[in-house]
């Protein structure tokens, strides 16, 4: 199945916090006292009120609790150079659903991130994994979702909000965004181009246009109408929209 061909980087690599002159044997200034150090190399460089959170420390946890609960779940694990780390833990089971068409399968998801180079806080919040998304479809609400800044006051606070995280999963508040995909599913975008072009200037994430002189769709733009034309045939249907979330949610985790 699908699922089994989940990509599986490995993201519990060493790692550690070391002061930076016992590195380099030179004086530090303030705020730059210690390095970070990720499968061997130094990826970041604080102060003393850093609290590094090692990935066995939060990754672990959040996957222990859905044992407990005994979930059924796939996990995919991204890594980025040793510096940036994704776990997504997919559900499997009754809470699964499709759109107008069958091929469309769509699984609630718990993501969870972290850094050890200041790039993300530690995060998490609950989603849905889109089969037919080739980069992924995670849809996140302010109530259901936590971040916490790699601050040594900070780190108790890990449990407790995964904790947090997990019980309103557990509530299924989940079927408040299913709601939203039945209305998305009904509504027609006639011209891919045009919506694109709409979204960016309502949101501008990037530019669509190449430049001023030039009114053809950027790199990015164009890159963005590939994916989505893309997946409309995967499911052999017209995009669909609310205004539209799939669509729109394409366009805010567009990563390259």
């Amino acid at each position: 199945m699908y699922l089994n061909n989940l990509q599986q980087d490995e993201i519990f690599v060493s790692s550690e916090m070391k002061p930076l002159k016992s590195l380099t044997q030179i004086q530090t200034r303030r705020g730059l006292e210690n390095a970070i150090i990720s499968n061997g190399k130094i990826v970041n460089v604080v102060s003393n009120d850093y609290g590094h959170i090692p990935n066995e420390l939060f990754f672990k946890k959040a996957e222990q609790m859905l044992v407990v609960e005994n979930i059924n779940y796939h996990k995919r694990s991204i890594n980025r150079n040793d510096r940036s780390f994704i776990t997504d833990f997919i559900i499997d089971g009754k809470n699964q659903f499709t759109l107008k068409n069958q091929e469309d399968l769509i699984l609630p998801m718990l993501r969870f991130k972290n850094s050890y180079d200041g790039s993300e806080k530690t995060s998490g919040h609950f989603g849905f994994y889109r089969k037919v998304c080739s980069n992924g479809l995670h849809i996140s609400q302010v109530e259901i979702e936590f971040s916490i800044k790699h601050s040594k006051n900070n780190t108790h606070l890990i449990m407790p909000r995964l904790n947090g995280l997990f019980e309103k999963f557990l509530d299924n508040e989940f079927y408040s965004i299913v709601k939203k995909f039945d209305k998305m599913k009904d509504f027609k975008i006639v011209d891919t181009k045009e919506f694109v072009r709409s979204i960016l200037e309502k949101t501008k994430l990037f530019r669509y246009e190449c430049s001023d002189k030039n009114n053809t769709p950027s790199k990015k733009s164009r890159e963005v109408i590939e994916i989505l034309n893309y997946e409309s045939l995967l499911v052999n249907s017209c995009l669909k929209s609310q205004e539209n979330l799939l669509i729109f949610d394409r366009l805010l985790f567009y990563d390259p």
